[in-house]
């Protein structure tokens, strides 16, 4: 057994270790989740394609697993200096004991509140997937400081500490060195990652990010979607392109493309690139959902099983039919896209159940309803009307008011073969929908449309069912497994040119097509 396998050996050893010795919601809170030894090996690999001799630097060490692969992929001859940063202290001991004769010199410190000691042209890390919630007021105070006084860039305080490492890093990169981070996706669609969007394309050159597929999860402990980015320390060039890469692996992606930097300056979300770049780039010339549709979160009534009721079952405990509301069933009891409704307006053709909202006083209740004050007063004895959606609701058993939508995607869904993460239902039933819902409302000039011609409700039905896929999740968010969410701002932003040529019958907008033109068109 050569050193280097011995070594490999002794840090998982001690990574196994250390990771039985704190629990996942510990683990969770400091944001450890360890490199696989493979995908390290991978951007080491990447990285000797790029850089000659190296002087590396992981800011965020923890056992090593960075420092492993630079030793096994790099010859020994061209790593001139090696260094990592480590604020667990346990960790920093066993990085120190396992490296102890290798070279690498380790610091046990708080990477955040250090002034470099020296300058690295090769910086690789897995920082620490810490969430804002994490970290306290005054940390998120000084961190922002930081950056503020580094780049002149705000960043927001829902960004996680994985952002600050990395723009943090840049005190410690020398001009022309590379920089390689293993970090959550997320960063390319959400607001609080503008910030990195901006350094990534004003202060440095980009070179490359891949983003692997959400199923294929990286860290078997942290349901998040994983990218890796690479850039140097240099300004860009006017022209300069960056490689978008997805699924598959670093050095053999699925899908390839180059991207102009000025274009992704401008871009909204990243992770359209490479699948889907018509959603990246800023609406203005083409109709989106939110032109036609006002789209609302269902109703969160903050605890279902208490104020959702198979409807004969609120019927025997004595809830008063007017203070029933019609009300869909979750997705997955719902078999038929379609819902009918019978004479009451009630679905026909799968589960009714009824949700319970009433605004009269607990006491007029009592009084003339004693069975369903009787209840009601079940709710209070399980703290029902304590808990914190409840407790803002005057009474606590009235509900948020959403009128019935005639049309909705699900909220959340998997995506697999033949199989959509999203589905979309046309409801021709009374009954509103709960918060695992998306609310599509028409307005404006497909309202009036409706109205006049109703037979073109079942258009406009096959026109959402028929938006492709990956339209709609270059759009939403999505989460380690393949979890893919949709928030109503984001359903807004699909493409509706294919629903607007069909309904509407005109022909494909012009390029000064202006959403405020819908008002005029029919």
């Amino acid at each position: 057994m050569t050193d280097l396998t011995a070594s490999e050996k002794r840090r998982l050893g001690e990574q196994q270790r250390l990771d039985s010795v704190k629990s996942a919601a510990e683990r969770n809170e400091w944001g450890q989740f360890a490199t696989p030894p493979a995908l390290a090996e991978e951007i080491l690999r990447y990285a000797h394609t790029l850089t000659g001799r190296v002087r590396f630097l992981d800011p965020a060490i923890g056992t090593g697993s960075f420092y492993s692969a630079l030793r096994k992929v790099f010859e020994s001859d061209r790593i001139e200096a090696a260094a990592g940063i480590e604020l667990d202290p346990g960790f920093a001991e066993a990085a120190r004991r396992v490296w102890a004769d290798s070279g690498l010199h380790v610091m046990e410190a708080d990477f955040t509140t250090l002034e470099p000691e020296a300058r690295f042209n090769l910086i690789v890390s897995n920082p620490p997937y810490v969430r804002h919630h994490h970290l306290d007021a005054a940390a998120k105070q000084r961190l922002q400081h930081c950056v503020q006084l580094r780049h002149r860039i705000r960043i927001s305080g829902l960004a996680g500490l994985y952002c600050y490492f990395l723009l943090l890093s840049d005190a410690w990169l020398e001009e022309e060195g590379l920089s390689i981070w293993l970090i959550p996706s997320e960063f390319m669609d959400v607001n609080y990652g503008h910030a990195i969007k901006q350094y990534l394309t004003e202060r440095v050159e980009l070179l490359h990010i891949h983003r692997f597929c959400p199923a294929d999860v990286q860290f078997t402990d942290a349901l998040v979607s994983s990218a890796i980015v690479v850039f140097r320390k240099k300004s860009p060039a006017r022209d300069h392109e960056v490689r978008m890469s997805f699924g598959g692996s670093l050095l053999s992606p699925n899908r390839v493309l180059l991207v102009p930097v000025e274009v992704l300056r401008q871009a909204r979300k990243w992770t359209a690139y490479p699948a889907n770049e018509v959603n990246a780039s800023p609406n203005g010339h083409h109709p989106v959902l939110g032109d036609l549709f006002t789209i609302r979160r269902g109703i969160a009534t903050g605890a279902n099983s208490f104020f959702i009721l198979p409807e004969e079952e609120a019927v025997r405990e004595g809830i008063p039919e007017k203070f029933r509301r019609p009300i869909l069933p979750n997705p997955r009891h719902i078999t038929n896209e379609v819902i009918e409704a019978d004479q009451r307006g009630y679905p026909s053709n799968t589960l009714k159940l009824a949700l319970i909202d009433c605004d009269l006083q607990e006491e007029e209740i009592k009084t003339r309803f004693p069975q369903f004050w009787r209840y009601l007063q079940r709710g209070r004895a399980q703290e029902i009307h304590a808990a914190y959606l409840a407790s803002h609701r005057s009474p606590w058993y009235s509900q948020e008011k959403r009128e019935p939508a005639p049309f909705l995607f699900t909220y959340m869904g998997r995506s697999g073969p033949g199989r959509k993460p999203f589905r979309v239902i046309w409801n021709r039933s009374a009954a509103t929908a709960h918060n695992v819902y998306l609310l599509l409302y028409p307005r404006g000039a497909l309202k009036r449309m409706l109205e006049d011609r109703p037979e073109l409700n079942r258009v406009v039905f096959e026109c959402l069912r028929s938006i492709d896929t990956i339209q709609l999740l270059g759009e939403g968010r999505v989460y380690g497994g393949g979890l893919h969410k949709m928030e109503p701002g984001e359903l807004a932003r699909v493409s509706a040119v294919a629903l607007w040529e069909t309904v509407a019958g005109t022909s494909a907008p012009s390029p000064t097509f202006k959403p405020e033109q819908l008002a005029l068109a029919w």
